[in-house]
């Protein structure tokens, strides 16, 4: 059985890519080859390593890098994870597959809990939650990629874990709680 090759792709490849393909690496590292890239690289978030260190899963060697730097690798799949990223996503060679899977930005969420002066601990659980969605996604993964058009595995997934995210949102996580957008195959 062959490896897919999967890129996470987010603007600044500093954190919810990085958790991506942390996680893929970790959970799925016999099914997927997992690559990440940004369309404005920065800095690795420190956060984003902290967080991810705390669940065992080591990304501080990770770099963050264009998604230019990755020309070359044919990928199975490309899978979106912030709306920016969706927007703009480069078109990629046939057989790749542009699937949207969007999380809300832990930076920006514990921004905004800073400036209500919630505490430094309050703001990491921004981190947490977001780590945590991207862990149960990625835990669906290869199985969700399915060929079936628009209704296949993968939607239906996506729509079940949206549910379990409106449902926590209605009990009141740390930042307002599920994913803006929702998310949807392309």
């Amino acid at each position: 059985m062959s490896k897919y090759n999967v890129l996470f792709l987010c603007t600044g490849n500093s954190c919810r890519s990085q958790m991506a393909e942390g996680w893929a690496r970790h959970l799925k590292g016999e099914q997927i080859t997992a690559y990440s890239a940004g369309f404005e690289p920065s800095a690795l978030n420190p956060l984003a390593v902290q967080v991810m260190a705390e669940v065992g899963v080591d990304i501080s060697r990770h770099s963050s890098k264009h998604v230019a730097e990755l020309t070359g690798i044919t990928f199975d799949y490309v899978v979106t994870v912030c709306g920016h990223a969706n927007e703009h996503c480069p078109v990629f060679p046939s057989p790749t597959r542009v699937l949207h899977a969007g999380f809300e930005d832990p930076p920006q969420l514990a921004a905004a809990l800073a400036a209500q002066g919630a505490s430094a601990e309050a703001q990491l659980d921004c981190y947490r939650r977001i780590r945590d969605e991207i862990r149960a996604f990625v835990a669906t993964l290869p199985e969700a990629f399915d060929s079936r058009p628009r209704k296949g595995l993968l939607t239906r997934l996506l729509e079940k874990f949206d549910k379990s995210l409106e449902t926590k949102a209605k009990a009141g996580p740390c930042c307002g709680g599920g994913r803006k957008g929702g998310a949807s195959c392309c």
